[in-house]
C-alpha cells in the first residue's frame, strides 16, 4: 500500500450537478458563507460513503499505525523500557502522519478532477466543505486512535502511569491535527506527487524537533525556540505527562489545548486558502 496512490474511490462522487456548469455563476454568487450543520454533515456523510467502498484507504488509515506499533514493540523486544519511553510518543505521531498523507491526497484529487469546482458551485461554502472533510476523517481518526491505543496498552504492554484514556485523547487530537494539516497543504499542491513532497517540509521538521529523539531543552537554543511553536512538540509532551503522572496536570491540559487549537487554526486557514478554481 502506498499513500501516494490511493484508489479512485477515495474521491467522493460529484453531486447531481451538470459537469458543464461553470464555477462562477448565479448559484456560486448565492453560495452561503455561514457554516451550517446540515451542509457539513451532508458533506461528511458523502465522504464516508466513498471511504466505505475503498478498503485499501481504510486499511491505510486504521491498520498501518497499529502495524507500526507492533513492529516497534518487537524491534525493542530485548529492551522493553525503550518501548515504554518512546511508544507513547509514536502512538500520537503515527496517526498524525497517516491522516496527513491520506487527507492531503484525497482533497487534491477532488480539485484536480474538477469535483471541487462543481461542489463550490452549489449552495456549499468553503467552511462547509472543509468542516465536512474534517468531520469524516475525524470519525475515522476516532477508530484509528482507539485501536492503536488499545493495542499499545493492553496487547503490547505499554507501561503507562496515567490513564490510558488520556493517551487516547492525545492520539485522537494528533490524528485530527494531521487531518487539518493535510487539508491545508492540499491547497498548495498541483499534483499528488507534490502533496507527498509536503511531508518532508511539514512533518519531518516537527518529527526531529518534537523531543522524541532528545529532550528539547538539550537542543541548540535556536532549535528549541523553533520547537516551541510546533504543535507536535506539545503532542509528545502531553504523552510524556501521561507516562509520568497519575493525575491530570496543568502542563497536560496546556499541551492538549495547544494541539486542539492548532488543529482548529489550520482548519480555518485551510478554508481561507481553498481555491474555487483548479486552474
Amino acid at each position: 500500500m502506498s499513500p501516494a496512490q490511493p484508489t479512485a474511490a477515495t474521491t467522493p462522487e460529484p453531486p447531481d450537478a451538470s459537469p458543464h456548469e461553470p464555477a462562477q455563476g448565479p448559484r456560486a454568487a448565492s453560495r452561503p458563507s455561514a457554516l451550517t450543520v446540515s451542509r457539513t454533515t451532508a458533506t461528511a456523510s458523502r465522504v464516508l460513503r466513498q471511504l466505505r467502498h475503498d478498503p485499501r484507504t481504510i486499511a491505510l488509515m486504521i491498520l498501518v499505525p497499529c502495524v507500526m506499533l507492533f513492529l516497534l514493540r518487537y524491534v525493542f523486544d530485548g529492551s522493553p523500557r525503550t518501548f515504554d519511553s518512546i511508544g507513547a510518543s509514536l502512538l500520537g505521531i503515527f496517526p498524525l502522519i497517516t491522516m496527513f498523507l491520506v487527507t492531503s491526497i484525497a482533497t487534491l484529487r477532488e480539485r484536480t478532477s474538477g469535483t471541487l469546482e462543481r461542489l463550490l458551485a452549489l449552495p456549499l461554502g468553503k467552511g462547509d466543505l472543509i468542516a465536512g472533510y474534517a468531520l469524516a476523517f475525524g470519525t475515522v481518526a476516532v477508530v484509528q486512535s482507539a485501536l492503536a491505543t488499545g493495542l499499545a496498552v493492553w496487547v503490547l504492554g505499554l507501561d503507562v502511569t496515567g490513564s490510558p484514556w488520556l493517551l487516547l485523547l492525545v492520539a485522537l487530537l494528533d490524528a485530527l491535527l494531521g487531518t487539518a494539516l493535510g487539508l491545508f497543504v492540499s491547497a498548495f499542491a498541483a499534483s499528488e506527487f507534490q502533496a507527498v513532497q509536503f511531508m518532508p517540509a511539514v512533518i519531518f521538521p516537527q518529527l526531529l524537533l518534537c523531543g522524541l529523539f532528545t529532550p528539547r531543552s538539550a537542543m541548540h537554543p535556536a532549535l528549541e525556540a523553533v520547537s516551541d511553536v510546533l504543535p507536535m512538540s506539545y503532542a509528545v509532551d502531553g504523552m510524556n505527562e501521561v507516562l509520568k503522572h497519575t493525575d491530570t496536570t496543568a502542563t497536560f491540559v496546556r499541551d492538549i489545548l495547544i494541539v486542539a487549537g492548532s488543529a482548529l487554526l489550520v482548519l480555518f486557514l485551510g478554508a481561507a486558502t481553498l481555491r474555487r478554481r483548479t486552474s
